[in-house]
C-alpha cells in the first residue's frame, strides 16, 4: 500500500528483538500523537468474536476470555491512547444458515439477541461495530472500503479462536496488502493445542507474532509495525 506522505529514501533497517526498525534520519519533535509525524501505516485493532454467546458456548472459552479480560481490556486501552481504532468483529448467524454451528440445536449469535452484542467490557464509545456472517472479518463485508476510509495500513488481530475468526482474517488482510500483528496473550482458543499451532502457522506465513507489551514498544519507538517477509522453502 502506498501513503499520501512523502517517501523519503529508507534508511537501513535494524534487526532487533525480532522486528526491524527504520533508524531516523535525523532529531525529531515528539509528535503529539504515537502516530503523528512519522508517515508510516496508522494501524487499527480488529477483534473476533467477543459476543456473550461465542465466549459463552463452553466452560473452556468462557474462563480463557475470564481470566484474560484484565490484559485484554489493558492492550485495548493503551491501543485506544495511541489513536488507534478498534473495530469489533460482530458474527451474526442467519436462523436458516446450514453452516452456522448450532450449540445444542439453537443458532448462536443471531441479530438483536443479547448474545449477539459485543461483550461489554471491550467495547469504547468510539468503537466500531462490523458485522460478518462468516468466520473471516472480510468475507462479503465493507471492513476493507472502511479501513481504507480510515487510513489503516496496520491491524492487530486478537480474540477467538486463534485457528478460525483470527487465521482467516488474518490471511484475508494479508491478501489485500495489510501488515499484520497477532499478540500471541490476546488471543484465544478452547484448546490450547489449536491456539499454538495456529500463531506458528501465522508466525510463518502473514503476521508478526509477538505479545502486547512487545507490540505497544514498538508501536511508540518506530510509530509502525513490521510489515511479515514472506519466504517459502
Amino acid at each position: 500500500m502506498t501513503s499520501s506522505a512523502t517517501r523519503r529514501t529508507p534508511a537501513r533497517p535494524e534487526f532487533r528483538n525480532g522486528f526491524f526498525f527504520k533508524r531516523p534520519s535525523g532529531a525529531r519533535r515528539r509528535p503529539h500523537s504515537l502516530l503523528e509525524g512519522f508517515g508510516m501505516s496508522k494501524i487499527a485493532v480488529l477483534t473476533s468474536g467477543m459476543q456473550y454467546d461465542i465466549v459463552g458456548k463452553n466452560p473452556e472459552r468462557a474462563a480463557a476470555i475470564a481470566a484474560a479480560t484484565p490484559r485484554v481490556t489493558e492492550f485495548l486501552a493503551e491501543m485506544r491512547k495511541r489513536d488507534c481504532p478498534v473495530f469489533h468483529l460482530q458474527l451474526i448467524n442467519q436462523p436458516d444458515d446450514p453452516l452456522a454451528e448450532r450449540y445444542d440445536g439453537r443458532v448462536p449469535a443471531l441479530r438483536g439477541t443479547p448474545g449477539a452484542e459485543v461483550i461489554q467490557e471491550f467495547l469504547g464509545s468510539d468503537d466500531v461495530i462490523q458485522e460478518r456472517s462468516k468466520d473471516s472479518g472480510f468475507y462479503e463485508t465493507d471492513l476493507h472500503e472502511r479501513l481504507q476510509a480510515a487510513g489503516v495500513e496496520a491491524l492487530v488481530l486478537i480474540g477467538l479462536q486463534t485457528q478460525i475468526c483470527i487465521q482467516t482474517t488474518a490471511a484475508d488482510a494479508f491478501f489485500r496488502g495489510y501488515i499484520v500483528a497477532v499478540p500471541s496473550d490476546c488471543v484465544f482458543s478452547a484448546v490450547e493445542a489449536d491456539r499454538l499451532r495456529a500463531l506458528e502457522w501465522l508466525e510463518s506465513y502473514c503476521a508478526t507474532v509477538a505479545d502486547s507489551t512487545e507490540i505497544l514498544r514498538v508501536i511508540d519507538e518506530s510509530g509502525s509495525l513490521p510489515r511479515k517477509e514472506t519466504k517459502t522453502p
